[in-house]
């Protein structure tokens, strides 16, 4: 029976692994700070988690008793993102984040319930400046070669830059993704004629994520990182479209070791395409899951305030902490493993 994560004997078999993630987030904060990031702190519990259609988010509630305020619902927020965007708005500058963050039932040796999101926003940065921003913050967190599971990186190598387009071109046999965007027919023909026939009922989303993580995400992030660029736009609900072609949008997802290290924006600052984008979101959400919570308002009252144009990212810190020290599972990098088991 394995012992409890508080048992000595436990602790010990970790304690590498947690000196390893303590040194790394020592360097990760010289690292922005060095280069003009201010860390903040955002708070947790918010009326509005975040907006993505497949997070499951924790709910609470505040219970007045005091005499002050009213009886509302609240969220542990999925991610800081839209917290540190307001901070933008508000003129507080590069600033970044090593966010407690909390995602409902997600469990495995890669997920942990509560987690750390290391997150940072540059005002004025591109796409590909975040990129080489990011290269160079995962090569001096970590050794030049890490390992998860089997599979290798060699951080001394320039990290690859393929977009969307061309990994479903060299992995799904010449498949025009932007071309069938949004449409589940289309996609589906194009998919049984490379040997993947579309489930019934299924949607272009879900078709697009099963040829994603079937087919392309295990050739990604082995001998060298690799940075997967210009998402179809429907599949990034906070990204600008790419100006060269709007069936993109900007945004980058990170593979390391064989692991999805961060996912990043060139920020949408249009605040009536994000409300658009926004009521969608949560329609959808409420016909795969039920009800859950609105549109953030003073989200996008912050937006028609002005936001400067912005890239930013959210990196999973755990996650690049067992890539740094070489554990295998991502309750090894914690102090105290979630009491869910992750």
């Amino acid at each position: 029976m394995p012992l409890p994560p508080w048992h000595p004997e436990s602790l010990a078999a970790r304690l590498p692994f947690l000196q390893g993630r303590a040194r790394m987030q020592a360097v990760v904060r010289a690292f922005l700070g060095v280069r003009g990031y201010q860390e903040v702190e955002t708070p947790a519990l918010v009326s509005v988690p975040g907006m993505e259609v497949h997070l499951h988010a924790f709910q609470s509630a505040f219970i007045p008793h005091l005499g002050r305020g009213e009886r509302r619902t609240l969220w542990l927020r999925t991610s800081p993102e839209l917290a540190l965007k307001r901070l933008l708005v508000a003129g507080a500058g590069p600033v970044f984040e090593f966010a407690r963050v909390w995602r409902n039932g997600e469990v495995s040796p890669r997920h942990a319930p509560e987690f750390t999101m290391l997150e940072w926003y540059g005002p004025g940065l591109s796409m590909a400046a975040l990129m080489d921003e990011t290269e160079a913050l995962v090569r001096a967190a970590c050794p030049s070669r890490v390992a998860h599971a089997g599979v290798e990186t060699d951080l001394s190598f320039r990290f690859e830059r393929l977009t969307m387009a061309d990994a479903f071109d060299r992995w799904c046999e010449g498949l025009d993704i932007l071309a069938t965007e949004g449409d589940a027919a289309c996609l589906a023909a194009a998919s049984a004629r490379i040997g993947i026939p579309a489930r019934e009922g299924e949607s272009w989303e879900d078709l697009f994520f099963r040829l994603l993580l079937e087919r392309i995400e295990p050739k990604l992030g082995r001998e060298r990182a690799t940075f997967l660029t210009h998402w179809p736009a429907p599949q990034a609900a906070l990204a600008k479209r790419d100006p060269t072609d709007p069936r993109a949008a900007l945004r980058f997802e990170l593979f390391v070791g064989g692991l999805e290290l961060a996912n990043a924006f060139e920020e949408l600052t249009d605040p009536v395409e994000q409300r658009a984008r926004f009521t969608h979101d949560v329609a959808e959400r409420e016909r795969l899951h039920g009800p859950g919570w609105p549109v953030d308002e003073d989200f996008l009252a912050a937006l028609e305030h002005g936001m400067p144009p912005t890239s930013g990212i959210a990196l999973g810190f755990d996650r690049l902490a067992m890539l740094a020290t070489g554990a295998r599972e991502i309750g090894d990098v914690l102090w105290l493993p979630s009491e869910t088991g992750g």
